[in-house]
């Protein structure tokens, strides 16, 4: 009898470890990529969806301060098909030490990827052919149609104000792209 409580007893308390580890245990999805190529295909997988992406780091002060917005983007725009992508250029080798720890402390929704293309001359270029490549920045596309703007949203609706002319109307021409402003 004493031994059958006393192996009851840690079968008990190996569940609750096991309960407790996985209530504590990172739940943030996130992806690496390797290559410009791979967040390229992404882009074309959105479809005829607004997709806003942006360019950030956990070491850039404006960049963390205007996650909440894209954070709350989807809820300003609730009938309108938008899917939002922040795309980190941290550096790979930081993956355990700073990027998942920040990722575990904000419990971001959006979609997160890590960019571990180092060919920055290669890259940037294609994004926006004038961007130098600082951060934060900013890409909406919708179809052909594209956005760019490089610096920080102030409020949710500044960066509402930027994506709004891709979902009044998808229907509408092609909007010029421009760089530095917003």
């Amino acid at each position: 009898m004493k031994n059958s409580n006393s192996h009851r007893f840690r079968l008990v308390l190996t569940i609750l470890v096991v309960i407790f580890l996985q209530r504590t245990s990172f739940a943030q999805d996130y992806s690496i990529y390797d290559s410009i190529q791979q967040l390229e295909s992404r882009i074309k997988q959105a479809g005829n969806a607004t997709l806003v992406i942006n360019f950030w780091a956990t070491w850039c002060q404006p960049c963390v301060e205007e996650l909440p917005h894209f954070e709350k983007l989807k809820d300003k725009f609730p009938d309108n098909d938008i899917q939002v992508i922040l795309v980190s250029l941290d550096f790979k080798s930081q993956l355990e030490k700073k990027f998942l720890p920040f990722l575990r402390d904000r419990n971001l929704k959006s979609e997160v990827v890590l960019l571990a293309d180092q060919d920055v001359n290669t890259w940037i270029p294609k994004i926006e052919e004038e961007w130098d490549g600082a951060i934060p920045a900013t890409i909406v596309f919708q179809g052909q149609k594209k956005e760019f703007s490089l610096g920080k949203f102030d409020s949710l609706e500044e960066l509402g104000a930027f994506v709004q002319p891709f979902v009044a109307d998808v229907n509408s021409p092609l909007k010029p792209v421009t760089c530095g402003g917003k």
